[in-house]
């Protein structure tokens, strides 16, 4: 998949949180996301000084369930729940939730659905 492919796929399924995603459809929505908020935080920058944020929270608004959505079918590729997500929170769970969205999902079919 590549990064237009995944922007496509993650824009398409907003807010689906059944299913499955392959690593490269996480990766890349990751990749978009981070330098859209780098952009984002730019253009606030400039255009508003200190105060600056509109931008930057529109695009944080617009990514954010999708986002939540792709990390969930992540997860589901790799046999757990979407809300496994929520691990993170911790600090410790970092690490597990890196591994778990570097890990290759389970081959055939999983409780979640085929294989993307």
């Amino acid at each position: 998949m590549t990064l237009t492919d995944s922007i496509s796929a993650c824009f398409s399924k907003y807010a689906t949180f059944e299913g499955r995603a392959s690593r490269s459809e996480y990766w890349w929505w990751v990749l978009f996301t981070t330098l859209l908020s780098f952009f984002a935080g730019l253009v606030d920058a400039v255009a508003a000084g200190d105060r600056g944020f509109a931008f930057g929270l529109l695009t944080s608004l617009a990514t954010f369930v999708p986002y939540m959505a792709v990390a969930a079918r992540r997860l589901h590729d790799v046999g757990r729940s979407g809300w496994w997500q929520l691990l993170p929170l911790t600090v410790l769970g970092i690490v597990p939730y890196l591994y778990w969205t570097c890990k290759r999902g389970n081959e055939g079919d999983n409780r979640y659905g085929c294989a993307p």
